[in-house]
């Protein structure tokens, strides 16, 4: 796991699971992922946010099975008039940690090697992965919510496309026209 998702090596992560004395069988937890899990990032898309997780984490003899679902919101500057909107989050990842030599090679990104010495998983780095992705590409506001300086600005300068008629177009363009 990169270093970059571990918190402080002398402070116990809340996203730190111990699983080397749970029982075989399913293990719920929850967790609140907020600005300080997200500025404790050095390189989060995400500044701002309170999210709730929920973890199924299914304990076998030689894996270990989470479903992981979160649903809250973030901050994100919206696309259109450049000021902040709420973007609600609600995504789904599912991941197995299979215990073995960490030296396997794997081209699954849901299959997380655990070494038979570790006995505790910090899943920090897959909450943040399932909430990024479940950031849209493009933040807007709903119609009619940007502000309204912003939209006449833009309105004001934007580059008005115009009908160019055939005959404006180079002539070695138009006989690409005839290659379909």
């Amino acid at each position: 796991m990169p270093s970059v998702f571990r918190h402080d090596l002398h402070m116990k992560s809340a996203f730190e699971i111990p699983f080397a004395g749970l029982k075989v069988g399913t293990h719920e937890y929850e967790f609140d992922v907020n600005d300080s899990f997200f500025s404790s990032l050095p390189y989060s898309l995400v500044e701002k946010g309170l999210v709730k997780v929920w973890l199924d984490l299914e304990k076998k003899e030689t894996m270990m099975i989470a479903h992981f679902e979160c649903f809250g919101h973030m901050e994100q500057i919206c696309s259109r008039c450049n000021e902040i909107v709420l973007v609600e989050v609600d995504a789904e990842l599912d991941v197995i940690y299979k215990f073995g030599s960490l030296e396997e090679e794997t081209n699954d990104d849901n299959l997380i090697m655990v070494s038979y010495d570790t006995y505790e998983l910090d899943v920090s780095h897959q909450l943040y992965e399932m909430i990024s992705l479940a950031t849209p590409a493009r933040p807007v506001h709903e119609e009619g919510e940007c502000n309204e300086e912003m939209v006449e600005l833009i309105a004001k300068y934007q580059v008005k496309e115009t009908n160019k008629k055939d005959d404006d177009v180079d002539p070695r363009w138009s006989a690409l026209k005839g290659l379909n």
